[in-house]
């Protein structure tokens, strides 16, 4: 299972602070919504011209301007963008053409979309679907989202979670075969960061 560190709510400057300390540890470096709405597309543009060798998603959240959005985005330097999978299903496939266009990766965040709109998103199979608990409900009923997901989406070959991630959650989510766990405070407010996104990463292998 891949380790993807979410940074978010820091300055810029902390950012790459951060992304020095896990870069040998994490697969995938996560420039979060916060940083891009403080900093706007320079956010993704420095931490590419930083390190240009990682894995990037830019959690822009798209739900609408679609085209804008993902182009301007994936022209600044992301790997992977996500969408909300709440957005209307032209959109969604927009972005998709963007991204298969930039032979690049995007990921359909499925923050509260209904059951009905997960089957209609399944027809994306290209996609990465992120399975994601609120963050307002710091990590509570984790444990229950993964693994009904994991039922619901079985037939969906990459999928990711997010939302208050611990140790605890780690091997659960694991063992329920997703693709990508989705670390944010539990390694970015480590005491010892750099060893924080060690033991995620040994751990998730």
């Amino acid at each position: 299972m891949k380790i993807q560190v979410a940074i978010d709510r820091v300055t810029l400057n902390k950012a790459i602070e951060i992304i020095e300390s896990v870069k040998d540890s994490v697969d995938i470096i996560e420039i979060g919504t916060s940083l891009i709405k403080d900093y706007g597309l320079e956010s993704i543009r420095r931490i590419r011209n930083t390190f240009p060798d990682l894995k990037i998603l830019a959690d822009i959240k798209t739900i609408d301007e679609a085209e804008y959005e993902f182009q301007s985005a994936y022209r600044a330097g992301a790997d992977i963008l996500t969408v909300m999978g709440s957005a209307n299903i032209d959109s969604i496939e927009i972005c998709k053409n963007i991204a298969l266009a930039h032979k690049k990766e995007y990921m359909i965040d499925l923050l509260e979309v209904s059951d009905d709109k997960k089957n209609q998103l399944k027809k994306f199979r290209d996609a990465i679907f992120c399975v994601h608990l609120p963050s307002d409900k710091e990590g509570q009923g984790l444990k229950e989202l993964v693994q009904k997901s994991s039922k619901e989406l079985s037939d969906c070959p990459r999928l990711a979670v997010a939302g208050g991630l611990s140790l605890k959650t780690l091997l659960i989510i694991k063992e329920s075969g997703f693709e990508i766990a989705i670390v944010g405070g539990a390694i970015t407010k480590a005491e010892d960061i750099k060893e924080a996104a060690y033991i995620f990463s040994r751990e998730a292998r």
